[in-house]
């Protein structure tokens, strides 16, 4: 090649000319169709699993038991107690769009199944073969197919119901064997549509079995959709649910969320159903995201079993033909339901710690664990004890070694009900009567441990705060409900505070500096690559705006400035909260402490800080007598 003569890229292959006869339109056989099908109803095992259990809820079974082999690769076989079917229905039931689901219409689909493609799909792939006997028939019939081949029917022996016997799946297309995960991957994916059904039919039994597993069965629970909830989520979801019931225009919203301490690593414990159909749609998921926002730490999955039931005609099952995925005819309604409905729910009873909490506190304090080792035992009680406190007193010893905390203006606790006094010595506590701990829900205070966390008697066990979490989630709260009603009141700096930041950043913390504003803190631009800080909100006090801005500015960069600071205020109001609230390490006289916990019986969403982590942990007295081994 001559220097400077241009580089000649190849050019894509040209298509191959096809005589007329290679490129005439042919009819595909009817087994190459079933398979393209297949591609798209079958793509694992637990695609056929769930086709087939659909199948045996549609035809009225109470009873479902499901075997499988090698994660359901080797052997996949569903019998159940429904209405079986005759000799010319499983004829028809192996064909291509055979069903007798629906007729003319797909407006008004009332049954799991409906395209008629499952059956035919599985044949062309695998070895199928069906055993079936309607009630009260005399005899029952078997078909069986292979790679899409009909290879006999015939009468057999059969129970009133059916039996479906998926084997060597993927046979027939051996390059979909590749794309199959491990064993124990496939038959996990299998148990979980399981478990979706399970959830959607409590009263039907389901048992799971196999070589490749363990037995599990979940025994009918009738009506009580709660205690099938609990067979599937665990024991502890029935203590930790929130019972949902909504409706709103012609959709109706019911089921059970979890309180927000009571979440999980990732979403697989978030359960939908749209008009009894287990679905797994984004809108869905997105709304319950929504609807826990700050109230779930990062990383962390709330969880939910939310059911929606509306007219057939106003959503699309049809959009894919693995029926997962449904189409709302008014989506902004479905999600506005379903955030309002969690949102109400939560601030009526989500404020409450997870049972949990207590639970590990007692297995950390189990012998052989961490933290309490074989041998143990604990120091000797200090001999002044009873001469520098009683129990009548509880606060007296606290009181006269006094109280010193750094000042702080009244105006960091505007609203919300906690006293301060600028005083480097506090005065003697009065005696808590006893007759407080069975007057509130979070009881008295009783003492504050490591300058940080507040101990309080209930009327049955005790309580303890994480000040901080606590008030941070207080002063958010009161930010909120400012920011819904009016500007928020600022205090002007005697000084501007002059903050240096890249200028990117400066650039967009300046382009919502009216937002910002709208929250009382008042930034203007100081050169290229400073702001000026001349305001900030008065319900903060002191506050260190030269980190609050700087996490202000992190926080809109990762957000990107094209999405508007303004539909995201409250989150910018939970950073203010976190730079606004009582610190770590600093020391409450008792009459803080006490209302604290009462503005948190208070405020809606104080069972958890702004970052989702809970702000109180209760222990019962028989967790307590546990711990002493006197129950």
């Amino acid at each position: 090649m001559k220097e400077g003569e241009p580089i000649a890229f190849p050019l894509s292959t040209p298509p191959r000319i096809h005589d007329n006869d290679a490129m005439a339109i042919k009819q595909l056989s009817e087994t190459l169709i079933n398979q393209i099908a297949a591609g798209e109803v079958i793509e694992r095992p637990a695609s056929a699993a769930k086709e087939l259990i659909e199948n045996a809820l549609d035809a009225g079974a109470t009873r479902i038991e499901i075997a499988t082999a090698s994660g359901g690769k080797a052997l996949l076989r569903v019998t159940d107690n429904g209405s079986g079917m005759a000799e010319t229905d499983l004829e028809l039931a192996v064909r291509r769009h055979c069903t007798s689901k629906i007729s003319e219409t797909l407006d008004d689909i009332r049954t799991l199944g409906f395209r008629g493609e499952a059956l035919p799909s599985i044949g062309s792939v695998a070895k199928l073969s069906i055993a079936s006997r309607r009630a009260g028939a005399a005899g029952g019939a078997e078909i069986a197919v292979a790679g899409g081949k009909v290879l006999f029917l015939r009468p057999a022996a059969a129970n009133t119901g059916t039996i479906v016997e998926v084997r060597d799946l993927f046979f027939a297309t051996p390059a979909r064997l590749k794309f199959l995960k491990t064993e124990k991957a496939e038959a996990a994916a299998i148990t979980e549509v399981v478990k979706r059904m399970a959830i959607a039919f409590p009263r039907v039994r389901f048992v799971l079995s196999g070589s490749d597993r363990s037995t599990l069965e979940f025994p009918a629970t009738g009506d009580d959709h709660l205690a099938r909830m609990a067979q599937i989520l665990g024991a502890d979801f029935k203590d930790n649910a929130i019972a949902l019931d909504a409706e709103r225009e012609d959709v109706s919203l019911t089921g059970f969320a979890g309180v927000p301490t009571f979440n999980r690593g990732n979403s697989a414990h978030q359960y939908a159903f749209v008009n009894g159909r287990p679905v797994q749609d984004k809108l869905i998921l997105s709304a319950i995201r929504g609807a826990y926002a700050e109230t779930i730490p990062a990383g962390r999955y709330p969880i939910a079993v939310l059911s929606l039931t509306l007219d057939p005609a106003l959503v699309d099952v049809n959009v894919h033909p693995a029926k997962s995925d449904v189409r709302f005819r008014d989506p902004g309604l479905v999600r506005g339901l379903i955030v309002g409905a969690v949102r109400e729910a939560l601030a009526r009873e989500g404020d409450r710690a997870a049972t949990t909490g207590a639970d590990g506190m007692l297995r950390a304090f189990t012998p052989g664990r961490s933290g309490f080792q074989q041998g143990w035992r604990p120091a000797p009680a200090p001999t002044t004890w009873a001469a520098e406190t009683s129990p009548s007193r509880p606060y007296e010893k606290a009181a006269t070694a006094g109280y010193g905390f750094a000042e702080r203006p009244q105006a960091a606790f505007e609203g919300l009900a906690i006293p301060t006094a600028r005083a480097e010595v506090a005065p003697p506590a009065e005696p808590i009567r006893a007759e407080e701990p069975a007057r509130f829900p979070l009881g008295a205070a009783r003492a504050q441990l490591h300058e940080n966390y507040i101990v309080a008697q209930t009327e049955n066990g005790l309580v303890i705060v994480d000040q901080h979490a606590a008030h941070e989630r207080l002063v958010f709260e009161a930010m909120r409900k400012a920011l819904h009603s009016k500007r928020l009141s600022s205090q002007v700096l005697l000084i501007p505070e002059i903050i240096d930041l890249p200028e990117e950043d400066c650039d967009r913390l300046i382009a919502f500096a009216d937002e910002l504003g709208e929250l009382g803190l008042a930034i203007e631009r100081f050169g290229p690559g400073a702001v000026a800080v001349r305001e900030t909100p008065a319900m903060l006090g002191e506050v260190d705006a030269q980190g609050l801005v700087r996490q202000l500015a992190d926080e809109i960069a990762e957000w990107d400035t094209a999405s508007g600071l303004a539909a995201k205020l409250e989150y910018v109001a939970a950073t203010m909260a976190c730079h606004g609230s009582v610190r770590s390490g600093r020391r409450l006289r008792p009459e803080e402490m006490n209302a604290l916990l009462r503005q948190m019986e208070a405020t809606p969403g104080s069972g958890q800080c702004n970052h989702g982590r809970p702000t109180y942990i209760e222990l019962k007295l028989s967790d307590i007598e546990r711990l002493f081994g006197r129950s």
